[in-house]
């Protein structure tokens, strides 16, 4: 039992960028997303948490891969191999997609706040910029890569909520295992958002950039810039990515289940608001004397974790993204005074994500918007990553294998299909 308890104590210590990264890609845009899937569709798309989950796994583990054995995020291989256009576009791609997801997940926190204080959602949304900024300006890096993990945790409401509602287990089951498609604009809209917030393009630059912070950390990477790669690093680079994906599809999986059975079981097929989202809450806490209040409260706790733990994400994945483009000195370990660039950009990219939610917008709709703008954006993405973690060139003897090649492509073949097929339906 010892050796048990401490085998599991060990693993715990060794997650990282994987667990950090799955947790993150369960923002408030893809609670949004994914309550707003169960609410109109029901069960019809279930199928894509468990059909996603290889991909994002093998994506994940490439860039992951990508960041540790060349000692640098995507944009600075980017910039080495492929040139000066090339890295325009990735880079752009991702300042977009990042600061208009990072201003819509601070509008969803406001308004989740929103329903447990008289606070308007102005001063809300500059409150929480302010906390998030100086969390990841001032705290060290490996003290706040523990916040982050404990923040992780905010995932459990959905999974929790599972076990007190009655459920249709046999059509849960069919649904999970057996695809169902429909060839019209709101089934495909929606479709394309659940592909986005899953494989989302953030995701890939922050877990290579934060694999790069690990291989510093341990002494991998030496003073010439070269890395010194191990197969135990690569192992916990593994292990750690599986375990943050998977927790990542299970609170996707519960999220769906838990909305499709409370809200379009009871005729909502539509989000409009927090409030509506809190509602799929409900049932695990009806045993107490104010069942809305409480699942307010959870529903709010859990955005605002999850927000709190991916805006960071999202700034930072942005700042290493254009600090390698312009060869400045980046990363979180190092204090404001020795990058100020990089710092930089991670509050102008959330001050200007912080204006956003100033034109008058919807957050849940927002955030949904985006993360279908996240599906369409990530091919291009895709691609690139696809190209150099298969190089042996680039790559050398970690370059991917045939397995890890397969579901690379195939992710990006299905974001395509999916990005296109908007233009073809009515």
């Amino acid at each position: 039992m010892f050796s048990f308890l401490t085998r599991i104590k060990k693993t715990g210590s060794s997650l990282g960028p994987g667990i950090i990264t799955g947790a993150a890609d369960d923002d408030p845009s893809g609670i949004a997303t994914y309550s707003q899937t169960g609410a109109q569709f029901g069960y019809g798309q279930l199928w894509t948490a468990l059909f996603l989950l290889p991909l994002m796994i093998a994506v994940q583990e490439a860039s992951a891969r990508i960041g540790a054995v060349k000692g640098k995020g995507i944009a600075a291989v980017v910039k080495e191999h492929f040139g000066k256009p090339v890295l325009f576009l990735v880079v752009s791609l991702i300042l977009i997609a990042n600061i208009i997801n990072l201003g819509v997940d601070l509008g969803a926190m406001a308004a989740a706040a929103n329903l447990l204080v008289p606070i308007p959602f102005a001063l809300l949304t500059v409150m929480f910029t302010a906390v998030i900024l100086f969390l990841e300006i001032y705290v060290n890096y490996r003290p706040y890569a523990r916040i982050l993990k404990w923040l992780s945790l905010s995932l459990l409401a959905y999974p929790l909520t599972l076990f007190v509602v009655h459920q249709p287990w046999g059509e849960i089951i069919r649904a999970t295992f057996l695809p169902h498609l429909e060839f019209n604009l709101p089934f495909l809209f929606i479709i394309t958002g659940v592909v986005g917030t899953t494989i989302s393009p953030y995701m890939f630059f922050w877990q290579a950039s934060e694999e790069t912070e690990e291989a510093r950390e341990e002494h991998l990477i030496n003073d010439d810039g070269t890395v010194s790669m191990n197969h135990r690093f690569m192992r916990r680079l593994r292990l750690d990515n599986l375990i943050g994906m998977i927790a990542s599809q299970i609170a996707t999986w519960s999220i769906i289940v838990t909305t499709a059975t409370v809200l379009h079981g009871n005729g909502i097929f539509d989000i409009h608001s927090a409030a509506e989202a809190a509602a799929a809450l409900e049932p695990l806490v009806s045993s107490f004397g104010n069942a809305g209040l409480i699942a307010k409260f959870i529903f709010a706790a859990g955005v605002i974790g999850l927000g709190l733990l991916a805006v960071p994400v999202l700034a930072g994945s942005a700042a290493y993204a254009l600090s390698e483009a312009l060869g400045w000195k980046y990363g979180l370990d190092k204090k404001l005074k020795d990058a100020p660039g990089f710092y930089a950009i991670i509050i102008i990219a959330t001050l200007i994500g912080l204006s956003l939610n100033f034109l008058g917008v919807n957050p849940i709709k927002a955030l949904i918007y985006t993360a279908v703008m996240n599906g369409i954006v990530c091919v291009p993405l895709l691609f690139i990553i696809g190209k150099i973690a298969g190089s042996q060139k680039i790559m050398g003897n970690y370059a991917s294998g045939l397995v890890s090649k397969i579901f690379v492509w195939l992710t990006f073949g299905v974001t395509l299909v999916a990005a296109v097929s908007l233009l073809f339906v009515r």
